[in-house]
């Protein structure tokens, strides 16, 4: 039979009006030196087979095939037509890429379109095996049936598995929690249940989750039948939360909170663990009716705690890690689980620590004291420095009560005092009270600055409590000693007023020491305002009216002072007249008696 070539130098189908013109020609043709020619009545009959083929052949029809040749592409294949079907290579090839398909193979073939562009008829090896496989695959999804096959490749939205044909088996439907790369299941044989299937189509859609929570569904009434509390046993650790981890027990979830995790600080669970490890741990508590299972991890080991007191005695030296600071002390991590406090102010004999971070950061290794255990609250109180001398035991050898010291540094200076530097590391405290005996003065700073040097007395020291008071108005008399010796009520004194208030004046006495003039002790009669009457710096004359010398109080009167001068000047006056009165009396009398005498002589 002539053929026509193609560009590609394969036959190309003729159109079917031309096509016993072909035949008539192929019919008179050499046959190019065979031993016999063919005769038309034979060449006939062979057309006429062939032309019956055809009529016969339909789009969506099954027919047998033999491979003729392997191209990069393709696959063509002698399906007893006119033309050759062709196949694309993928539908032989495995996960790995490779075509598993020879030369002379014998297969089934789906007819998909006849004479396609360039005379091939368009067909496939897949949709073939699907609808001889259909039968199976339909029984197998009525009964809800598992089926196995190989993950061969990952397609779009899911991957592709053979069963026998090719199925698609979504992102979805691959496992109970969301996978990040589909590509490692390539390569894995698997159970799948068939959830979707269109004959017409040929869709078969699987899933692998239905599987699984089916096996799961099984595992989980078995563990529930089996679980009593107090149980150690291994789980999978299937999920992190910042509260926790959920342990698989076999089908059923427990919650492992993280306050049962470790005796020891942990921040966060993924500390520990991390999804899809194995993990022993214990029963704390099942709820039957509700399903719900609490774990413990820790409580598979021995509480730390539990023998602590002899471990860790008071007194003994002990190293340990900084795992923590708060405001008030750092946390010493001396075991797994067993941590102890170093209190501020158990951190230096002489800084005044405002917090830990200025001496400690965590992770630091510190060698430290035990000065309590407290077992039941789970406290352990730590001292950094009683491992170091103490200076407040010099203190008192080198400064004992009544001392001077002649030059201390003003350190800082506060709204109850200032705080001076003596050396040794110590800082001594000048209370508000203790600067004048008195001066008056808003703050320290009127009279202080940080960096100024000062005279002080020792006062006090309180080495328990580590206090260490000064004086400086100590270094001077204090004018209110013995102030009843020099002053007495009823006396009348000169003074300066310093101060003028609504409640009346104040008056300086002598240096150091003031009296009040009340307002409604100035004059007999009311006075709304002491302004009205006084002025600063004005010399006045009052009476005191009482004395206490505690509290550093005088109290005097103008008014007073006024009648008890009125009264000295009306019995003053009163005397004198009397004196005279007496006087005149005595002057009569003797004369009365010369008289007398004169007339008794007389007489004789």
């Amino acid at each position: 039979m002539v053929q026509k070539q193609s560009e590609s130098g394969r036959a190309k189908v003729l159109p079917n009006q031309k096509w016993m013109e072909e035949f008539e020609s192929f019919s008179g043709a050499d046959d190019g030196g065979d031993e016999r020619k063919a005769g038309p009545g034979e060449n006939f009959a062979e057309m006429l087979e062939l032309s019956q083929k055809e009529r016969e052949m339909q789009e969506g029809q099954v027919v047998e095939g033999k491979v003729v040749a392997v191209l990069p592409d393709h696959v063509n294949i002698d399906i007893g037509f006119k033309c050759e079907g062709l196949i694309p290579l993928h539908e032989f090839k495995d996960h790995t890429g490779a075509a598993h398909v020879n030369v002379g193979e014998v297969m089934q073939v789906y007819i998909e379109k006849i004479e396609i562009e360039n005379g091939y008829i368009l067909c496939s090896r897949d949709k073939a095996n699907i609808l001889h496989a259909w039968d199976e695959i339909s029984q197998a999804c009525e009964s809800d049936q598992i089926v196995e096959g190989t993950v061969i490749a990952k397609v779009k939205g899911g991957l592709t598995v053979d069963i026998g044909v090719k199925a698609f088996l979504p992102g979805s439907q691959i496992d109970n929690k969301p996978i990040k790369n589909l590509g490692d299941f390539v390569g894995q044989r698997l159970k799948f249940k068939i959830i979707k299937f269109n004959k017409k189509r040929g869709n078969i859609v699987l899933s692998r989750r239905a599987v699984m929570m089916q096996e799961r569904e099984l595992q989980r009434a078995e563990t529930l039948k089996n679980l009593e509390e107090g149980m150690i046993l291994s789980g999978i650790v299937k999920n992190i939360t910042e509260y926790g981890a959920f342990i698989d027990l076999g089908g059923m979830d427990g919650l492992l909170h993280i306050t049962d995790m470790s005796w020891g600080r942990i921040k966060h669970p993924s500390e520990l663990f991390k999804v899809g490890d194995e993990v022993k741990v214990k029963i704390l508590k099942y709820d039957r009716e509700k399903e719900r299972v609490s774990l413990g991890l820790k409580q598979v080991t021995a509480n730390p705690w539990d023998d602590v007191e002899y471990k860790y005695p008071m007194g003994v030296k002990v190293k340990g890690k900084v795992v923590s600071l708060k405001d008030y002390g750092a946390f010493v991590e001396l075991e797994d689980g067993v941590e102890g406090l170093i209190h501020v102010s158990e951190m230096s004999w002489t800084e005044r620590v405002k917090h830990p971070n200025k001496i400690l950061k965590p992770g630091d290794e510190v060698e430290c004291k035990v000065l309590e255990v407290d077992s039941k609250a789970k406290r352990i109180s730590l001292g950094l420095k009683q491992l170091q001398a103490n200076p407040w035991d010099d203190l008192e050898v080198k400064f004992p009560v009544g001392t001077i010291v002649e030059e201390a540094q003003v350190k800082s200076v506060t709204d109850f005092g200032i705080f001076v530097d003596v050396g040794m590391g110590i800082d001594g405290l000048i209370h508000v009270s203790d600067i004048s005996w008195t001066k008056k003065f808003n703050h320290p700073s009127e009279m202080f600055n940080k960096g100024d040097k000062v005279r002080a007395v020792v006062l006090g020291i309180d080495k328990s409590n580590e206090k260490f008071s000064l004086g400086v108005k100590q270094l001077e008399r204090d004018p209110w000693e013995n102030i009843k010796s020099r002053y007495r009520v009823g006396q009348g004194v000169d003074g300066t007023v310093t101060k003028l208030t609504d409640f009346g004046a104040f008056v300086e006495l002598e240096q150091g020491v003031e009296g009040l003039i009340y307002v409604s002790e100035i004059a007999d009669h009311r006075v709304e305002k002491p302004s009205d009457l006084l002025k600063v710096g004005q010399q006045v004359r009052t009476e005191i009216l009482s004395i206490e010398a505690k509290e550093r109080r005088i109290a005097l009167s103008i008014r007073q002072l006024g009648r008890s001068e009125e009264r000295a000047n009306y019995e003053q006056h009163v005397g004198e007249r009397s004196r005279k009165s007496t006087m005149g009396d005595l002057f009569g009398d003797k004369l009365k008696a010369a008289l007398k005498k004169d007339d008794g002589e007389s007489d004789s």
